[in-house]
């Protein structure tokens, strides 16, 4: 283990995250009695230029008047390239001492979450502000994922960044049916059988990029979300796709959909059986520790510290689940 060791963010519960256009304040309301552990207000692709000053009034309102309870509550503000970034950070931050997070999209290098730190830290110093907004980031453009690992280190409120597979697609030139979804076209075909016949195997064409995000969130202590699956009908599709992102690492992903929040919170929720088998191996090996040996056996397998971790983090995720219930 390194001696360079980078601490993790503040922890929050972060399986799905509800996205919601602030434009529309019946949206906003509903969202509040959603299963969503973390609900963002769109201030950017999902609401009109002449739309975003009604927006920004609706966003305070509702904090102001809706009881979120210990929901995480976000703003996905516009990006830096436009012209209505300040006016989103100013009239929120500063009338909203509930905010949790800010959600800053399209980011494609280290100085843009250094611009908007500088930004907030100004507004909570002059408002006499001690809590701490959070920042979350999209990378969602090749030159984001080429500065990947410079703007995982870009800010101490820095806690999750959220893949764009769509915008990622329109950035580099690559094809695609659903944001989220596979091509068809990106496959591999089999050797061909005794009778020549050869079966298409289709490939992820997001793997790359999710996998270089999630080694960038762990290595520095973030959380690493998936990007929306914007086909909300397809529900067999988001399941596989929520399962191969749970596999890579990530630790949730968005959803643009209330009927998406029950089958990814799902995915995303150590099962019963592995939070049962992870409470063995922490007593197993602490039954070794006790015996004076540094790994243990359990069901004919040995275990040992690296298990540990593993296990001491589906209980945790676990804990954590069990207490946004109650």
């Amino acid at each position: 283990m390194s001696l360079t060791v980078f601490e993790p963010a503040t922890p929050r519960l972060h399986r799905t995250e509800l996205a919601v256009p602030a434009s529309n304040p019946k949206m906003i309301e509903k969202a509040s009695r959603s299963a969503a552990d973390i609900v963002f207000f769109d201030i950017e692709d999902s609401v009109a230029p002449d739309d975003k000053p009604r927006a920004r009034k609706n966003i305070i309102a509702a904090l102001h008047d809706i009881d979120w309870g210990t929901r995480t509550v976000s703003v996905r503000i516009n990006g830096l390239d436009t012209c209505y970034t300040y006016r989103d950070v100013v009239d929120v931050v500063e009338a909203c001492p509930r905010l949790d997070m800010l959600f800053l999209p399209k980011v494609g290098v280290a100085a843009d979450v250094y611009a908007l730190d500088v930004l907030v830290t100004q507004i909570e110093n002059a408002h006499g502000r001690s809590k701490r907004i959070g920042f979350e980031v999209m990378i969602e453009t090749a030159l984001g994922l080429c500065n990947v690992e410079a703007i995982a280190q870009s800010s101490k409120r820095l806690e999750a960044m959220c893949f764009g597979s769509g915008d990622f697609a329109a950035s580099t030139g690559a094809r695609t049916t659903t944001i989220g979804g596979l091509n068809p076209d990106y496959a591999v075909l089999s050797e061909p059988d005794k009778d020549g016949r050869r079966s298409s195997y289709p490939l992820d064409p997001w793997h790359a990029a999710q996998s270089r995000i999630v080694t960038a969130c762990r290595a520095y202590g973030l959380r690493p979300l998936d990007g929306p699956y914007s086909d909300f009908n397809d529900v067999e599709g988001l399941l596989a796709s929520s399962k191969r992102s749970a596999a890579l690492g990530f630790e949730g992903r968005m959803v643009i959909h209330p009927s998406q929040i029950e089958p990814v919170n799902n995915v995303f929720s150590p099962a019963a059986e592995e939070v049962a088998r992870a409470r063995r191996i922490v007593e197993a090996m602490a039954q070794a520790a006790r015996d004076g040996r540094g790994a243990a056996q359990l069901d004919g397998r040995m275990i040992d510290i690296a298990n540990i971790r593993m296990a001491q983090s589906i209980l945790g995720k676990a804990d954590a689940i069990a207490a946004a219930a109650r």
